[in-house]
C-alpha cells in the first residue's frame, strides 16, 4: 500500500500585529451558491473540515455571501475544529442591491460597520473575528472615518 503523504502548508504573517495564517487560505464564498447552487450544509462543513485536515487554517467569508448564510455555515463548521488553531476573516461593506444585482450597494459608515460586526459575530457564533476588513471601499465616506 502506498503511504499517504502529508502536505505541509507554509505559514505567513499578515500585517505587523502578529497574525499568522496558512499561506493557502480557503475562500468559503462558493459553498453558499454564489456561482453555483448552494451546497448542502453537511457537505460545506465537510469541505471546511477536510481543508483543515490538509493544513489550511485560514478561512475567509463575508456577510454578503448567501447573503448571511455563509457566515452561519462557517460558524457551524468551526464548532468541529480547534478554534485556537483557526484564523477567520470576514468582510463588511457590500450588500446586495435588489434592483441591480451586478451593482451592489456599498456602505463604509462607522455605524453600519459596527452593526455588521455585531451581526457577523452572532451568525458565526463567535466572540472574536481574527481579521475584519472592508469588502469594497465606500468613496463617499473618508477612510479615516471607516477605520475608526
Amino acid at each position: 500500500m502506498a503511504e499517504e503523504q502529508k502536505v505541509i502548508i507554509p505559514r505567513v504573517k499578515l500585517g505587523n500585529q502578529g497574525l499568522e495564517v496558512s499561506k493557502l487560505g480557503f475562500g468559503c464564498m462558493g459553498l453558499s451558491g454564489i456561482y453555483n447552487a448552494p451546497l448542502p450544509e453537511e457537505v460545506g462543513i465537510s469541505f471546511i473540515k477536510e481543508a483543515y485536515s490538509k493544513g489550511i487554517t485560514f478561512f475567509d467569508t463575508a456577510d454578503v455571501y448567501g447573503p448571511h448564510t455563509n457566515e452561519i455555515l462557517v460558524g457551524k463548521a468551526l464548532k468541529h475544529l480547534p478554534r485556537e488553531k483557526i484564523q477567520l476573516a470576514t468582510k463588511f461593506g457590500v450588500f446586495p442591491n435588489r434592483t441591480e444585482i451586478k451593482n451592489p450597494a456599498i456602505n463604509g459608515s462607522p455605524e453600519y460597520i459596527r452593526a455588521c460586526c455585531d451581526t457577523s459575530l452572532k451568525r458565526l457564533d463567535l466572540e472574536c473575528i481574527d481579521l475584519y476588513y472592508q469588502h469594497r471601499v465606500d468613496t463617499s465616506v473618508p477612510i479615516e472615518e471607516t477605520v475608526c
